[in-house]
């Protein structure tokens, strides 16, 4: 089982480096370890981008080893220059703290924690927090030396547009934090993504000097996941895709993944997904020879909402993706329409009663008066899924769902939302 978890990651392409990989996959072999992934709280939410290493450490915790979570809560106050040419905004406490419990309730989703090997979840503020300025540069900060510091990537490739000492002092204090949780929790291993790596080996360091015997553990990372066809991984049209509904609703979600192209689609099941390997392999055949069922894409776009948003927001995914298929809406709620429909082009009109032919040459839905006629005439017209064929029709306040809006439909996929004010 533990041999097979490290072939399992490289046949995902889930290793990017590795410190020790002899090291490690010895020390797997021989017992159950602790390891840990840090994620700071600099939003009150996740995005997929960020999954990848926990997703992994996921990995670790179903062959029976120990997830250690860390929320940074002082991290966070601090600002990572990883990936970055430019200082991060520093946030008060107050919304560091509401970014920590979002984060947490998300972690929450993924890991299981209540099993012989749960998951535990940590804050690094409970011991950086309460440390003077003299114990860190005392204890630490004479650990490691400038020229180290400055040849890390994360620090060189910030030298010219500029760091602050607060951000060039962030590799040592996550230092402090893999030194912590190898004293006081056991943890041997340390998964982050591959902008992490300097950060990682800096962990490893300041375990080497503080420990008068030689000890053991062992830093891995994840390679960047890139679309095929060279753009950015985890942006939709309106953004980053979230893990918060608030944020990305889980249609919006389960939407993305449908969208994944084909090229990317076994890829990301590898990734994103605990499926196993063989039934992988079988999905890469259906995405060579019948493309156009999107049977890859579907069992993807299921396994992650799944996963994240749990099962009765996928039922919902899927009931608002047939209506608006077969166009019909009417077995969809005010708030699913709302939220099928939130991309949609719209227009703001007075709530006051108006004729069908009025109210869709006014919102834009048909060009002129004579196309009106003729679209409603000919069927070509919907309000919220039904159809509307009588030229005389009112539109009125039982056309507004929730008091609030109306979806007209113009043909078969030409949508508008008109929003009453």
């Amino acid at each position: 089982m533990k041999e097979k978890l490290m072939e399992d990651l490289k046949w995902r392409g889930l290793l990017y480096q590795q410190t020790d990989e002899a090291g490690l996959e010895d020390l797997l072999n021989k017992e159950k370890i602790s390891l840990y992934c840090g994620v700071d709280p600099t939003a009150d939410s996740m995005h997929i981008g960020h999954i990848v290493p926990l997703l992994t450490l996921r990995r670790f915790q179903m062959h029976g080893h120990r997830p250690i979570l860390l929320v940074g809560g002082a991290t966070g106050m601090i600002g990572d220059p990883s990936g970055r040419s430019e200082e991060r905004q520093l946030q008060t406490t107050e919304q560091i703290d509401r970014n920590v419990a979002g984060i947490k309730k998300q972690m929450e989703q993924i890991f299981d924690f209540n099993s012989e090997n749960g998951a535990q979840m940590v804050n690094n503020n409970d011991w950086v927090g309460s440390m003077s300025v003299i114990e860190f540069l005392r204890d630490f900060g004479k650990l490691l030396g400038v020229n180290y510091m400055l040849a890390k990537d994360n620090v060189a490739s910030r030298l010219d547009s500029g760091i602050s000492f607060t951000e060039f002092s962030y590799m040592l204090i996550q230092g402090i934090d893999f030194n912590h949780l190898f004293n006081n929790y056991g943890c041997r291993v340390q998964i982050g993504g591959s902008d992490q790596w300097g950060n990682i080996t800096t962990g490893l360091e300041v375990i080497r000097k503080t420990h008068e015997e030689e000890v053991k553990a062992f830093g891995i990372t994840i390679p960047l996941v890139t679309k095929a066809d060279g753009t950015k991984f985890g942006k939709s049209a309106g953004g980053a895709v979230w893990l918060d509904a608030e944020k990305t609703s889980p249609y919006e979600f389960y939407q993305f993944w449908i969208n994944t192209a084909d090229a990317d689609a076994v890829k990301y099941m590898k990734i994103f997904t605990f499926i196993e390997r063989e039934e992988i392999e079988a999905f890469e055949i259906t995405v060579q020879e019948e493309p156009h069922l999107r049977k890859a894409q579907l069992r993807l776009a299921e396994e992650m909402t799944r996963l994240i948003h749990g099962q009765e927001a996928l039922d919902q995914a899927i009931r608002i993706s047939k209506a608006l298929f077969s166009g019909d809406l009417k077995t969809l709620t005010a708030n699913e329409m709302k939220d099928a429909f939130k991309d949609v082009p719209s227009f703001e009109m007075a709530k006051e009663d108006k004729n069908i032919v009025d109210f869709i040459v006014d919102s834009g839905v048909s060009p002129s008066r004579r196309q009106a006629r003729e679209d409603v005439t000919n069927g070509a017209i919907s309000l919220n899924g039904e159809r509307v064929t009588d030229t005389a029709y009112e539109v009125s306040a039982a056309d507004r769902l929730d008091d609030a809006f109306t979806i007209v439909r113009r043909g078969k996929k030409n949508y508008k939302m008109v929003k009453f004010v």
